[in-house]
């Protein structure tokens, strides 16, 4: 068997914090800007770089080139960062960073950093629990353990 952190079922339903979303998630753009000529030349990567040229096309903004990324592109300031389910990440490494979130468990939800031992993990989520506290990666580094 896996250990395992069942939710407590109530009579609304699973029992977790539910976030306060008002604001709708608008992405402007979410294709990623490539760089000029990337794609004829090996040696060039498409990680962006601005076009610096006194000819070049794209920094001049012709018609039909490549689009350059531009403050206009900018996520509105209320949704920047937020998930898709309306929580914004807060990293924790122990359970003592975990309270912060107490009294803002319906904005933010927990994420347990990667250098997290599994046996903190399973006190950190057993904790959450408690405090009603999402946590996003409540399942990382799960053994199995053998049934006595």
């Amino acid at each position: 068997s896996t250990w395992s952190f069942s939710l407590k079922r109530s009579a609304e339903g699973w029992k977790m914090a539910k976030p306060i979303r008002t604001v709708k998630l608008v992405k402007k753009r979410t294709k990623r800007f490539l760089r000029h000529q990337s794609d004829r030349f090996k040696r060039v990567k498409c990680n962006w770089r601005k076009p610096k040229g006194i000819d070049n096309r794209v920094r001049r903004r012709f018609k039909g080139q490549r689009l350059m990324p531009s403050i206009g592109y900018g996520t509105n300031k209320k949704t920047k960062h937020m998930m898709p389910d309306g929580f914004f990440k807060f990293t924790i490494s122990n359970i003592k960073e975990l309270e912060v979130l107490m009294m803002s468990n319906r904005r933010y939800a927990a994420e347990i950093a990667h250098n997290v031992s599994s046996k903190k993990r399973k006190d950190i989520v057993e904790r959450a629990q408690q405090l009603d506290i999402k946590v996003t990666n409540p399942n990382a580094r799960l053994r199995s353990q053998e049934s006595e």
